[in-house]
């Protein structure tokens, strides 16, 4: 059985300037504050809490290994843990343009994500039982993706 992708919803997540960290015996540790955004799609629309972040790694190579983790809060109120996890990479001078913040074709490299939910609300608890992947755009302020529900 082949499975299918559903639309679950485009994400818009608000960042706070990167800090860094420095290099560990891991990668070089940056920390990157969410402070809000919004969802949209067919089954989950919603805002962006302020108060999580993306816990980054940054590799030898360049790479980025992505750990986010926040909170959502559904257009009707309910309250909605997510964690996404994946990775970004791409030519040198590309992810350098994108470390300066600067305006970056989304074809110039590669940024994909995995998302999990964990919520108690009755409305939303076939979340607990869905995974989503997405592809993600970074900007200067903001990470943008659109979520597909795995079914």
């Amino acid at each position: 059985m082949r499975p299918e992708l559903a639309l679950l919803a485009a994400f818009r997540v608000e960042l706070d300037p990167i800090l860094e960290l420095g290099d560990s015996p891991w990668g070089r540790r940056r920390i990157i504050a969410i402070t809000g955004g919004s969802f949209q799609g067919p089954r989950l629309s919603g805002e962006i809490l302020p108060g999580g972040a993306d816990w980054q790694l940054v590799h030898a190579d360049g790479s980025a290994s992505i750990d986010t983790r926040y909170t959502l809060r559904t257009s009707d109120g309910a309250l909605i843990y997510l964690r996404t996890t994946g990775i970004r990479h791409g030519a040198p001078d590309v992810l350098a343009r994108l470390a300066r913040g600067e305006e970056v074709d989304p074809g110039e490299y590669y940024f994909r994500l995995f998302c999990r939910f964990e919520t108690g609300a009755p409305g939303y608890r076939w979340l607990n039982r869905s995974l989503a992947v997405a592809s993600a755009v970074r900007t200067r302020d903001a990470v943008l993706y659109d979520a597909y529900e795995v079914r």
